[in-house]
């Protein structure tokens, strides 16, 4: 899927939360958005998501504008937060219930359940307990799944290393990257984990203010990781 922001304004009393006059994500890349806390990027997701309404401008998802159709959504998958989450459901019961939305059978469900199970490492699937039980990393392990268990042709992850111990944080990676490979899905990922999400996108975008500073294409800059911390060397106070 293509995506486009265009001349995207959104503020919260005073303060710039976002602003961007064109911003461009190709069919089948890996976009990392990278930056510190407020730098804009999970205002970017739910601008794009219509989660919250920009103050100017228009998101286009593939020619749809998410403000004025709901046919984005039969492609678009994505994890922001825990709030995304039907917390009083078992994992289980969770995931019966975006196949029965999303028209995929118990046969389909559970083939495509096979596939994280490196990813679950035992710890998600039959342990008798409700999501609202599990630890921050499980949680994060169930939405990030929902969010691909259709197969999106657009995939939006907000910080999915966060409360991942190392293993996972390696098993995420695999993931990400061989979705991206086998389904061409265009994926867009928020991490303050610099290393990994380098290691898996094909371009950097650095968020600051709300506005885009640096868009490093990993093919022309092959030491992308030390000019993207040099910048934030640079602006160590």
């Amino acid at each position: 899927m293509k995506l486009e922001l265009t001349n995207i304004k959104k503020t919260f009393g005073e303060k710039v939360a976002l602003d961007i006059d064109n911003y461009v994500v190709n069919y089948g890349e890996v976009i990392g958005l990278v930056g510190n806390n407020g730098a804009g990027k999970t205002t970017m997701f739910r601008v794009i998501l219509d989660l919250i309404k920009p103050d100017n401008g228009e998101v286009s998802i593939d020619g749809i504008n998410p403000a004025q159709s709901e046919e984005w959504k039969q492609f678009t998958g994505a994890y922001v937060d825990s709030g995304f989450l039907i917390d009083y459901l078992t994992p289980e019961e969770y995931f019966s219930f975006i196949a029965k939305i999303t028209n995929l059978s118990k046969e389909e469900l559970d083939e495509r359940l096979k596939s994280f199970e490196g990813f679950m490492n035992g710890e998600v699937l039959g342990q008798n307990t409700l999501i609202r039980n599990l630890s921050m990393g499980n949680k994060q392990k169930v939405g990030i799944i929902a969010a691909m268990l259709t197969r999106p042709k657009l995939l939006i992850l907000d910080e999915p290393f966060n409360f991942l111990d190392p293993t996972s944080q390696l098993a995420m990676k695999n993931l990400i990257e061989s979705y991206n490979k086998e389904t061409g899905a265009t994926v867009i990922v928020s991490s303050h984990n610099l290393v990994h999400t380098i290691d898996i996108c094909t371009r950097v975008t650095l968020l600051e203010h709300g506005r885009v500073i640096k868009d490093y294409d990993k093919e022309s800059h092959k030491d992308i990781i030390h000019e993207i911390e040099d910048y934030f060397v640079g602006n160590v106070k």
